[in-house]
């Protein structure tokens, strides 16, 4: 029985019966006598606690039985079971259900779900997520007090009624479309860093979950394209997740993945994603067809605008980037949008799409966990999301005319991606936005800065022992020889590894080193949230202690974060529409 027809009497969607009360912000059931009577008797949402305590002003619960919650589910069987048999634990099909608020899917997932009300079985749309278990590839889970960064992966797995005919049918899909999201510390902004699936990059080892419990290690491969990261000799999204760690210097703590289907669903089930076109289109390969001008697509026209290769720009995998973001911010306004968050119908249909859509690791592998993933999210402005792309040039080692591959544009691209480890916003805050940060942060900072205030010892002067804790391979060594042989440093020591990995490079040192510390800060570009002061003076002689840390890329490469983007990378708004030409 599908969604339209399960729960009805006499053309009754019971979705049409669910409406936005504004003064709570929930939906609730409002059913006349006659539709009331028509409906079966099912398992319904639990009424808000004061209701069910009569607390003063509180509504009265509706007499009528509930209809059931609109939406299609795998199985036949009432809310809270699947193919008819009760889940464990579950009681029977009278049992009420706790339920939760969540809705949307992929980026739109993350930034709408938390700001609609809304009544959703629990067990239900736990049952609708696919988790994988990544092991220690990201950090099991985003933090409230800090930066938050997801990888979106859209694979091109040909799964789905209907997708079979899109290219390789057998293909165990790969990383075709990925989107590192970071969320910044304060929730005032997000950037959405695309990374081309045809990057020549190194693919690190990656251990990997077996069905049978185990573990098995993926052997690492130097100089391949990004999108084999997934799926590809039994990769799984965890590889990708270490990928965009050596790639970007990020590390994800958790990731969300979607195939071809999703894009139909969700666009589906939201009505339809306005786009423009500049020009008119008709792509043989991905079967787009239309006119200049706006449309509003979904399902498999949808698709096919989001995987055209040869309609926009170059005809190259760039230009369809720049398609699949503006595809995606045009979803985030529609999901966003007054049409979306008042409609039960669309709300439920989204949700349950959603859902199904999805696969995520277990640090986010439940409606709990996801919800309150939203509710961190939920405040961002749309104006303050930025897509951009990871800044790339062509791959010289191919000939010309026969490039199909590209490289890192290290030039553009390091500034940008010490923006995002800094944590430094690509959008421009409302001011209101930036004051509350700059008060809550004023205090620290100006301590910060303090650090680097004041004289500086001589190069000469400077003792420093190098531990290498999470930069590359050998950074101790080459750093040392630098700033003996480069920059005067001689009374410094390279002490290998350090006993445990940081993300961020360290010097640590004593008040009355202070001086010998601003030195070598100038010296190695340091920020000032990299020096660490102790509480008690050193003895004559001691050295400071330098921890190079994930975010060390190499002697003499500045760790101070731009706090304005380059001016030559690709970056749109996800509030602003653009015609796609």
């Amino acid at each position: 029985m599908d969604a339209q027809s399960r729960g009805r009497a006499e053309e009754i969607d019971p979705a049409d019966q669910w409406v936005l009360n504004p003064r709570t912000g929930n939906y609730e059931l409002r059913l006349d006598r006659s539709a009331a009577q028509q409906q079966p008797s099912v398992a319904a949402p639990r009424r808000p606690s004061s209701a069910r305590t009569g607390a003063p002003g509180a509504p009265k619960a509706p007499k009528a039985p509930s209809p059931a919650v609109p939406g299609p589910r795998r199985g036949d069987g009432p809310p809270g079971r699947r193919g008819g048999r009760p889940r464990k634990g579950g009681g029977g099909g009278g049992r009420r259900k706790k339920v939760l608020v969540v809705t949307g899917g992929t980026l739109a997932f993350l930034l709408i779900a938390g700001s609609v009300g809304g009544y959703l079985y629990y067990d239900h749309l736990n049952n609708n997520l696919n988790v994988t278990d990544v092991g220690d590839a990201g950090t099991g889970g985003f933090k409230k007090d800090q930066p938050i960064n997801i990888l979106v992966i859209g694979t091109d797995k040909r799964s789905g009624a209907g997708n079979e005919g899109y290219g390789d049918a057998e293909s165990v899909g790969h990383a075709d479309t990925t989107i590192l999201f970071h969320v910044a510390k304060d929730r005032s902004n997000a950037t959405a860093l695309s990374i081309p699936r045809d990057l020549i990059t190194n693919i690190p080892a990656c251990p990997t979950k077996q069905p049978d419990g185990s573990t098995k290690t993926i052997p690492g491969q130097k100089s391949t394209r990004f999108n084999v990261s997934l799926g590809q000799e039994g990769r799984d999204p965890g590889c990708t997740m270490r990928t965009v760690k050596e790639i970007t210097g990020v590390t994800v703590d958790n990731f969300m993945m979607v195939d071809f289907n999703a894009v139909k669903v969700l666009s589906t089930a939201v009505g339809g994603v306005p786009v423009c076109l500049a020009k008119p289109v008709d792509d043989k390969d991905s079967k787009l067809k239309l006119d200049a001008g706006e449309h509003r697509l979904q399902g498999e026209q949808a698709l096919a605008f989001v995987r055209t290769r040869h309609s926009f720009g170059n005809h190259g995998d760039l230009d369809r980037i720049k398609t699949q973001q503006q595809f995606l911010g045009s979803m985030m306004r529609e999901m966003k949008s007054k049409e979306t968050l008042t409609s039960p119908k669309k709300f439920f249909s989204l949700a349950e799409a959603a859902t199904k859509s999805l696969t995520v690791d277990s640090g986010i592998g439940s409606i709990d966990k996801l919800t309150n993933l939203a509710g961190e999210l939920k405040d961002i402005d749309l104006k303050n999301v930025t897509f951009t792309t990871l800044p790339v040039l062509d791959n010289p080692a191919e000939p010309e005319g026969k490039k199909a591959t590209v490289v890192v544009d290290q030039r553009v691209a390091d500034p940008l991606l010490k923006m995002i480890q800094a944590d430094v916003s690509l959008t421009e805050v409302e001011k209101k936005e930036q004051a509350a940060k700059d008060a809550a942060d004023a205090e620290a900072k100006s301590k910060a800065d303090a650090l680097l205030q004041g004289n500086r010892a001589p190069a000469g002067d400077v003792r420093v022992d190098v531990y290498n804790g999470g930069g590359p391979g050998g950074a101790a060594s080459t750093t040392v020889n630098w700033l003996q042989n480069s920059k005067g440093v001689n009374k410094s020591s390279n002490r290998g590894n350090a006993p445990a990995k940081l993300d961020a490079t360290q010097l640590e040192y004593a008040p009355n080193q202070a001086d010998q510390a601003r030195a070598l800060a100038d010296l190695m570009g340091l920020p000032a949230t990299a020096l660490k002061m102790g509480t008690a003076d050193a003895a004559a002689k001691t050295p400071m202690k330098l921890t190079l840390g994930g975010d060390f890329k190499g002697a003499g490469v500045s760790l101070t974060a731009p706090q304005k983007a380059p001016e030559d990378i690709q970056r749109v708004e996800a509030d602003k529409a653009i015609c796609a030409k």
